[in-house]
């Protein structure tokens, strides 16, 4: 998945001018031109951190997020959210529906997923040019042979990989010991930057100098960092024809980057490449092309269970709820 890219807003100035006499000295008015209702993202993109807005049940929320490289980052630290909530990795997803409480678990989603797939792993032929003796391959190589080349190369791929992991570019968000720090106002959140209390976007360079200069006008977020959680199951409930490719984008965006900032492996799982949720979320990126890849594209949705997105989607938004810290 690809980070969102900090485009570098030009900014024209006027030219100095010598003050009427007959006017009156209002002082230095040097700043940005901007057009009207057009947001100075300056600060932002000299820091390489966003504001983001983000909807869930209970509520809307403003907070901050940033990506660095994975070598530079400390995660956060979960050891006391763990302990206060020890089967946070298994926790049920209770919501209220019509008054009736419906408890969700994680082994309905997988029982779910598990049907939704029984009649393509059917289809499936086990025989990849593989042997169960380990004697032969389809192509009659030697694979006794090949065993100590191949550890060999495994133990370089390992290395090589544990390099490109460390230069990788991960997501962190304002948080503290596992939970995601989320503001009803602009001001409550400038207020909290100021206020020096700990949080995991402290570790970043320049966080000093943009704490000092944030206003609660800035905290704006881009159309692309505002997220409606909050509307995802409702929207899938409704079925294949009203389905939102863009919220259900949007939203399997976002989800993946607080289960990895907020270390949420459940959460991360059911989003992980081959899961049921990934498939829809590639099939509906490929629904929204023109063309044949468009075509195709609907028709995967066409197969994916209504009732095993919507069901995965509330235990995903009940899972990243629970890790929410919300501030006044």
């Amino acid at each position: 998945m690809g980070n969102p890219t900090h485009t570098e807003v030009s900014v024209a100035r006027q030219s100095p001018q010598r003050p009427d006499a007959d006017e009156p000295d209002l002082g230095d008015t040097d700043g940005p031109d901007l057009e009207p209702g057009t947001v100075d993202r300056s600060l932002w993109d000299e820091f390489s951190i966003d504001p983001v807005e983000i909807a869930l049940p209970a509520g809307t929320g403003f907070t901050l997020r940033a990506y660095r490289s994975a070598r530079e980052l400390t995660p956060t630290d979960v050891a006391e959210r763990d302990e206060d909530d020890p089967f946070l990795a298994r926790r049920q997803v209770v919501e209220t529906e019509d008054d009736e409480e419906v408890v969700i678990l994680d082994e309905e989603f997988a029982a779910l997923s598990a049907e939704d797939d029984e009649d393509d792993a059917d289809r499936k032929d086990d025989a990849d040019g593989k042997r169960a003796d380990g004697k032969r391959d389809a192509d009659g190589t030697d694979t006794d042979a090949t065993d100590t080349d191949a550890d060999s190369a495994d133990e370089d791929a390992d290395g090589d990989e544990e390099d490109a992991d460390g230069d990788e570019e991960v997501p962190v968000f304002l948080s503290h010991k596992g939970r995601l720090l989320l503001f009803k106002t602009p001001e409550s959140l400038v207020t909290f930057i100021r206020s020096g209390a700990p949080h995991d976007l402290s570790q970043l360079d320049g966080w000093n100098e943009l704490s000092e200069r944030v206003e609660p006008a800035d905290i704006a977020p881009r159309d692309e960092d505002t997220y409606e959680l909050d509307l995802v199951v409702e929207n899938l409930r409704g079925g294949h024809d009203t389905w939102d490719p863009t919220l259900l984008i949007e939203a399997g965006e976002v989800a993946r980057d607080l289960s990895y900032a907020l270390r949420l492996p459940a959460v991360l799982d059911m989003l992980s490449a081959g899961s049921s949720l990934d498939d829809l979320d590639e099939a509906l990126r490929a629904s929204v092309n023109g063309g044949v890849g468009g075509f195709l594209g609907r028709r995967r949705l066409k197969k994916i269970g209504a009732q095993t997105a919507s069901l995965g989607w509330r235990t995903i938004v009940g899972k990243i709820s629970a890790v929410v810290d919300w501030r006044d």
